[in-house]
This record gives C-alpha cells, sequence and structure tokens, in this order.
C-alpha cells in the first residue's frame, strides 16, 4: 500500500498568513488549517518592513505543531504571497535587510519619475501590468534614489515566496507568477526587461531567469528538517503570487464564459487568457497581465477590495477599544438604508489612511454627497461600492474577450460575505458562484500535487476542487436600484 502523500501550503496575505495542510482522500481533496498568525509591519526610524525572521519562524511553528500522523505524510511544501515586495541578499546569502512593505512611503512621488524615466506606453507594451504606486519598479526605482549602496552590495534580488523558499533550501529561484507582477518582466519573451531593470536603477546580475510554476526548488535543509521533526520534504514552487494560486482552484466550468473575483485584502476581478492582452482597451482602463500557472494567463483589474472594511473596523476597536467581528459588521451594513453613497474604491487617499471612516466621509464631502454617520451605513457604502466596481470591470472584460460573461466565481475569504456577493449579482446580473473559501492554500496544494504526479494536470485539479468543497450559488433577483444608481456611481468615480 502507498504512502498518503501530504502538502503543506503556507499562504502569507497583506494582513495575516497561514499553514495548510491537504491531501487527496477518496477521490476529494482534504484541507486542515494548521496555524494562523497576524502579519503586521513594524516601523523603525520612519521605514515599514515586513519581519521576515517572524514569518520563518511561524512557518516552521506551522509544521512542527503538525500531528505525527500527518507530520509523516508530508512529502512537500509550497510558498505564496502578496506581490511586488522583495528582500536582497549580498554575495555570502545573507540579507541585507528586512524587506521593506509596499506602502512605505519611500514611493511617494515616485511614480510619475519612473514614468516619466521610462516611458508610459512603453512600459505597458513591455510588461501589460497596470500602474500602481507599490510596484516592484517604482519601489526599486525609489531605492535606487535614496538607498543605491544597498543596491551595489546586493548579490541576489528574491521576491516574497522565493526568498522564504531559500532560507528553507538554501536554494536560489525565481517564480514567474510572482516576478510578472514587478513591472520589469519582459511578457512576450517572458524574461526581465533589460530596459526596465536599467531605468530602475536595477543591477541586472542580481536578478534570476524567472522558472514556470510546478517545478522542485530543492529539498528543505537537514538541520531545519530536524528542528522540524520531519524528512524527506521538498519545497516545490507553485503559483507565488498569491492570486495566481487562487485563480488555479477556480471551480470553474470550462464550457461556459466565466470570470473570477479573487475577494480579499485586495479584488482582483479578471478572466484566465492564453496569452497576454496589451493594447489601448487594457491600458487605458488600468488592466494588467500577470503569468498564471501552467501557461496561462491573468488578465486583472486591481480593485482595494476589503482593505477599506478592514481598516474601517481597525479604527473602531482602536476607539472602543473592544473586538469587533467582521459578522456583526456586515450585519449593521444589511440594517442600513441602501445606496446611500458611493466612494471610489481605488481613490489613492484610501491606500493608507490612518482613519478609514473618517477618509470615507472627506471623500463623500469632496463629491458633494452628505457624511455617513454609522459603521452600517460606512460598511454598506463600502461594499456597494465595490459591487459596482465589479459590474464596471467585468463590462470592460466582455469587452475584451468578445463574449459576454455567464459567470463570476468569487474566491477566497470574501466569498463568506454573504451580502456583498448577493450585492455583486444583482449589481452585475450575473450568477456568482461563492467558494471555495481557502482558495489560494488550494491552488498551492494541487500545484504540488500535479509536481507529485498524484494529479494528472490544472483542468484534474479544478474537477477535483468542484467535487470536495461546498460552493454557494447567487443569481441576480433584485435589480431595483442597481441600473439607476449605477449611473450615479460612474459620475462619482469620475469625479
Amino acid at each position: 500500500m502507498s504512502k498518503q502523500k501530504g502538502y503543506i501550503a503556507f499562504d502569507l496575505g497583506a494582513e495575516s498568513g497561514r499553514g495548510v495542510y491537504g491531501c487527496i482522500k477518496n477521490g476529494k481533496i482534504k484541507l486542515e488549517v494548521l496555524r494562523r498568525f497576524s502579519n503586521d509591519p513594524v516601523e523603525l526610524n520612519g521605514t515599514l518592513y515586513w519581519d521576515l525572521p517572524f514569518f520563518f519562524n511561524e512557518l516552521k511553528k506551522s509544521i512542527m505543531l503538525c500531528e505525527p500522523a500527518l507530520k509523516k505524510n508530508i512529502v512537500s511544501i509550497g510558498i505564496d504571497t502578496w506581490g511586488c515586495d522583495y528582500g536582497l541578499l549580498d554575495k555570502r546569502g545573507n540579507l541585507l535587510s528586512n524587506p521593506v512593505h509596499y506602502r512605505d512611503n519611500r514611493t511617494k512621488g515616485m511614480i510619475g519619475k519612473f514614468i516619466k524615466a521610462a516611458g508610459k506606453k512603453r512600459v505597458y507594451d513591455i510588461t501589460g501590468i497596470q500602474y500602481n504606486f507599490f510596484n516592484t519598479s517604482v519601489q526599486l526605482f525609489a531605492q535606487s534614489k535614496k538607498d543605491p549602496e544597498i543596491l551595489s552590495r546586493a548579490s541576489t534580488l528574491l521576491q516574497m515566496p522565493d526568498l522564504l523558499a531559500y532560507f528553507f533550501t538554501g536554494k536560489k529561484n525565481s517564480e514567474q507568477t510572482i516576478v510578472s507582477t514587478s513591472q520589469l518582466y519582459d511578457s512576450k519573451k517572458k524574461n526581465w526587461s533589460s530596459y526596465l531593470l536599467a531605468k530602475a536603477g536595477v543591477p541586472g546580475k542580481i536578478m534570476l531567469k524567472p522558472r514556470p510554476a510546478g517545478t522542485r526548488v530543492g529539498a528543505v535543509k537537514k538541520e531545519i528538517q530536524k528542528e522540524m521533526g520531519t524528512s524527506g520534504i521538498n519545497v516545490v514552487s507553485v503559483g507565488g503570487h498569491d492570486t495566481a494560486s487562487a485563480v488555479a482552484a477556480t471551480p470553474a466550468d470550462q464550457n461556459t464564459s466565466w470570470a473570477y473575483l479573487s475577494s480579499g485584502t485586495w479584488s482582483l476581478i479578471g478572466i484566465e487568457t492564453k496569452k497576454p492582452v496589451i493594447n489601448d482597451i487594457t491600458l487605458e482602463n488600468n488592466f494588467t497581465n500577470e503569468a498564471g500557472v501552467y501557461n496561462t494567463n491573468r488578465l486583472i483589474k486591481n480593485v482595494m477590495g476589503l482593505w477599506l472594511i478592514q481598516r474601517c473596523r481597525k479604527k473602531w476597536m482602536e476607539d472602543d477599544r473592544k473586538e469587533l467581528s467582521y459578522p456583526r459588521l456586515v450585519k449593521e451594513a444589511e440594517k442600513a438604508l441602501g445606496f446611500k453613497a458611493f466612494v471610489d474604491p481605488n481613490d489613492e487617499t484610501f491606500y493608507a489612511a490612518p482613519d478609514m471612516p473618517q477618509a470615507i466621509n472627506n471623500f463623500l464631502k469632496k463629491t458633494g454627497q452628505k457624511p455617513l454617520k454609522t459603521r452600517g451605513e460606512i460598511i454598506r457604502c463600502i461594499m456597494e461600492s465595490l459591487a459596482f466596481e465589479y459590474r464596471s470591470s467585468i463590462k470592460v472584460l466582455e469587452q475584451i474577450k468578445g463574449k459576454k460573461i455567464e459567470v463570476l466565481h468569487i474566491l477566497g475569504g470574501g466569498s463568506q460575505n454573504e451580502p456583498l456577493c448577493r450585492y455583486t449579482s444583482d449589481a452585475c446580473g450575473l450568477k456568482v458562484v461563492a467558494g471555495p473559501i481557502e482558495a489560494t492554500a488550494l491552488g498551492n496544494i494541487v500545484v504540488q500535487a500535479i509536481v507529485s504526479k498524484e494529479v494528472k494536470d490544472l483542468n484534474h485539479a479544478r474537477v477535483l476542487i468542484k467535487n470536495s468543497f461546498p460552493l454557494n450559488v447567487y443569481n441576480p433577483a433584485n435589480n431595483a436600484g442597481w441600473n439607476e444608481n449605477y449611473a450615479k456611481f460612474l459620475k462619482i468615480k469620475k469625479g
């Protein structure tokens, strides 16, 4: 009898991280969340850092605390994270500095300077990546201007999932899906762009040639295996960008026209294509092309997403000095009157607002709307505005696709927000399929299972996922108010 194969997915998001155990049993995927931990940045001397040693220790703890029966079955681990951030190693392989957080102020005012240096259309023609001031390109451009000495000392640049994999294995790897988020990757040549590296002030010698997801990085170091009480574990290069892993887990019917919405701190709404889609429509609407697993492309619109709700909750808990659950906020929103006010979720004032409720009311006043008074009203405003933003993105995707989208798959934590799923269905006039909740970990695990030859390919993986987890279906039932208020939302968004 062959040994049961177990896989560990390490999924690190901008707010939290977790270790998830997965295996395939009786034709279904079984998951067990081993450990969750908060992902809190640290500010030192005016710079906002990620706490990489803390991450690494938490990942090891996930395995160390694993039940012996599960631990003995682990054959591999995979790591996915948010995009754009990176670490620099010196010639001895030591970390030169903790990675800087993408919300750090060092990029303030830098995106315009980078675009001027590199050329707006040329950058997009090469990369197919939308313009954001947190892109790796802008971060490195800022670093080359403000701290060139550390770049001159660097021997290797690794983005977050590859950096953590390096500390597990001692092997350096640069995975394609995470590289493609950088705005330094030539999406046609499938390699770093020497032109853009030069414009960002980055020595080309520190960049490793990207490799596709679905390859082995190497064995976990013996001393780390001993510490964790394991043996024979390999690190597999999965879809290192968390959205790439989430999209891999979309339980879609390949015979329908579908789109996906990976709903978390960020909302990533898009379609899967065979090649990058780079044209005037995608440029004008700020759509981005990122590599997917197994020769796919993700055409995506980035929306600031549940970040607005997360920051409101944080501020209210600080003010009241007591816990406030997401379900309670959603219930308060359901009781509030609908369509009172709208915001542009991607307005730059929301990006790093220390007081999100106040930032929202400031936006309302600026756009001639009345400020909101209650928590429920503010959360309702956010959710309705997100639903309208999704509708706007769907319309552009349909224009690009040349075909009507029939189903929207909502993946990840946001799929648990029943009112938001319902609002999205009503606003978009689309069937919405919500789930699986653990899409990112699932996508991570099925790539490991494909590498170990337990799963045939991506289509097989998606069928397994569809048959393994409950999915909630929403059909548009109430268009009252949505169509007439959509025009109002667009007018407010355009200013």
